[in-house]
């Protein structure tokens, strides 16, 4: 029985030894020290066992020793090799790595347009936000617009011209700033039931109107008729308190208040650009605007509001300095303020257009020559009187330096400020430049025959002859008036 088992041994030895070899010949050699264990095991003999015992304790036995050799099988194998990798040719390596890398691309690809869809949702998000936003802007602004909500208070005068259509006026209230779009002003007058039939003349509106107020301050000719129309007329050489103690008379509006607004300005007209920003200040607060009044005849309204006088005689001023009298003015480097206060004076002293190009050459002479005899003076009674009995008398504070920068017997070049308002011939006098050579003149009250001279010498031999002239004059009308009385 022992034999058998051993026999049975020693063949599971070589089973598993022949089973290693083969392994070792499909992977490679086996590291030495496994193959010199089986070896030694091998060669040891196999020793007897004793006799077997009964038949239910050789079972077990054999199961003891069945596991025994087992597990000692297991320990003394090595562990099981990785079976080898198919050969793969090259032509399959080569379409693998080509499906491989469109795989790749195809996920790559797929992961760009993932990608690529966020940005474009959020431009466009932003986009329609934006579009929203400037158009409630727009809808926002065009509404304050038709509504005169935020704007302006002050009144403005346009002059509605014949034939005048929808179109035509609203891009006058435009340029006005009346309005600040045309086409929705155009598109609202549409919506009216009844046709807008603008009425020609002389109209005010402020930027603070509606569209409905404005069309029917334009169109509405009841309110025009209900309108007491008064023509007042403002002669050459008139100073301010005089036109404005005329308005009063007439029943226009408040002599005061016309003053307040009228030397306040601000009405947006275009020779406002052009007057001095840093006002002299020995120029009479009262009269500021001095000059700026154009003598003419005008026509306003009974009880009219004082802004709407004096927009409707800034208007005309403005329309008399035309380019042509600006472009000739910056030639001789005036400022607008000169002109019109050496053209005040010119007025002042001359009683038709042609002695007022050569007075006005005369005073050219004196600024142009301080060097000469009359150092720079220019010596008009007309400053004098103006200084004397129209500023002083309403002067709260007596204050002589502004009295004295008035009067140019005592002070060199110009006054501070006009001392009336000139027409278009004293104007346009100052504006010719004649040339000559004469620094003195004096006219004849009488005869307003003006008499002219280079030297003092000159002058004073004509101031004599004016003189016995007058006196002549005088005399004569003296005996004139006593023969009359003794023919009563």
């Amino acid at each position: 029985m022992a034999d058998n088992n051993n026999d049975v041994i020693n063949d599971i030895l070589n089973q598993l030894d022949s089973a290693k070899k083969q392994q070792e010949a499909e992977i490679g050699p086996t590291p030495q020290k496994n193959t010199e264990e089986k070896t030694e095991r091998a060669a040891q003999p196999v020793r007897e066992e004793a006799p077997a015992p009964r038949p239910v304790q050789r079972q077990a036995e054999r199961r003891l020793r069945k596991t025994a050799d087992n597990d000692h099988q297991a320990a003394a194998a090595p562990p099981p090799a990785r079976p080898p990798r198919p050969r793969v040719s090259e032509e399959m390596h080569t379409r693998n790595s080509a499906a491989v890398k469109r795989n790749a691309a195809h996920h790559k690809k797929k992961k760009k347009k993932r990608r690529s869809r966020l940005p474009g949702v959020l431009i466009l998000t932003v986009f329609i936000f934006a579009v929203s936003i400037c158009l409630s802007l727009v809808i926002i602004a065009f509404g304050k617009d038709m509504f005169g909500i935020g704007k302006d208070d002050t009144t403005k005068m346009i002059i509605v011209r014949e034939n005048t259509n929808t179109e035509m006026i609203s891009q006058q209230l435009y340029d006005e700033g009346i309005i600040n779009s045309p086409k929705c002003f155009q598109l609202f007058s549409k919506f009216r039931k009844t046709p807008d039939i603008y009425i020609p003349g002389e109209h005010f509106v402020s930027p603070n109107m509606a569209y409905e107020t404005i069309i029917d301050t334009l169109t509405n000719e009841e309110e025009e008729e209900r309108k007491e129309a008064v023509n007042v007329t403002f002669p050459e050489a008139i100073n301010l308190y005089s036109a404005a103690q005329l308005l009063e008379e007439k029943g226009v509006c408040n002599a005061s208040d016309f003053m307040f607004y009228f030397n306040a300005g601000g009405y947006g007209y275009r020779f406002e650009d052009k007057l001095n920003k840093n006002t002299n200040t020995l120029r009479f607060a009262d009269t500021r605007m001095e000059g700026y009044l154009f003598p003419d005849t005008y026509t306003f309204t009974k009880e009219m509001d004082p802004e709407q006088v004096c927009q409707k005689i800034y208007y005309n001023f403005d329309n008399k300095l035309t380019d042509d009298r600006i472009k000739r003015m910056e030639e001789l480097h005036l400022s607008l303020d000169q002109l019109i206060t050496l053209a005040s004076i010119v007025q002042a002293e001359a009683p038709n257009r042609e002695d007022m190009n050569h007075v006005a050459s005369v005073f050219w002479n004196r600024l142009d020559n301080p060097e000469a005899e009359t150092v720079g003076k220019l010596q008009s009674d007309p400053t004098k009187n103006y200084a004397n009995y129209t500023i002083k008398p309403h002067m709260t504070v007596l204050n002589n330096e502004i009295l004295k920068a008035y009067d140019t017997y005592q002070s060199t070049g110009l006054p501070p400020g006009a001392i009336c308002n000139p027409g278009l011939d004293a104007i346009d006098a100052v504006l010719l430049k004649m040339k000559t050579d004469d620094y003195y003149f004096i006219a004849n009250i009488y005869t307003q025959k003006t008499y002219f001279a280079k030297t003092n010498d000159e002058h004073e031999m004509n101031k004599a002859m004016v003189k016995a002239d007058e006196a002549q004059y005088e005399a004569e009308q003296a005996a004139r008036e006593a023969e009359e009385a003794a023919n009563e």
